[in-house]
């Protein structure tokens, strides 16, 4: 298998929140996505809210790697900046990874930043995919 995630029981249960404690890859060409937001091609923003900004950003992820032979499912890691304004609450970070990865979730690391390159993004996305 060249690809496989790791999920021991001695740590919290991360897939419940949409991500895995480990990847495992083999063999394959690494992909390297630059952070995605909620913008579409005209950077219209998506919406006001965390949950529509970043089902927006992994939909645009989804496009990115689609344009590189890829998708969704190739993910082995992400790391997730969500602006302190729209920090209080993280359940819909959880929703739409969960939607995103329903079986088999990518490692994720979830940091909370003061801002982002433009003041109404409150999410972005970054990620490394895996291609056998």
């Amino acid at each position: 298998m060249w690809r496989s995630t790791i999920n021991p029981a001695a740590v919290f249960d991360s897939v419940q929140f949409g991500f895995s404690q480990a990847v495992v890859t083999e063999g394959g060409r690494t992909i390297r996505i630059s952070g995605q937001v909620g913008w579409d091609a005209e950077r219209r923003l998506a919406g006001e809210d965390l949950e529509s900004q970043l089902a927006a950003a992994m939909g645009n992820l989804d496009a990115v790697l689609a344009a590189a032979g890829a998708t969704l499912a190739h993910v082995a890691s992400l790391r997730i900046y969500v602006v302190e304004a729209a920090a209080a609450d993280l359940a819909p970070v959880g929703r739409v990874l969960r939607r995103s990865f329903p079986t088999d979730p990518p490692a994720a690391t979830w940091l909370v930043v003061r801002g982002l390159a433009d003041p109404g993004l409150l999410v972005e996305v970054e990620a490394a995919a895996v291609v056998p």
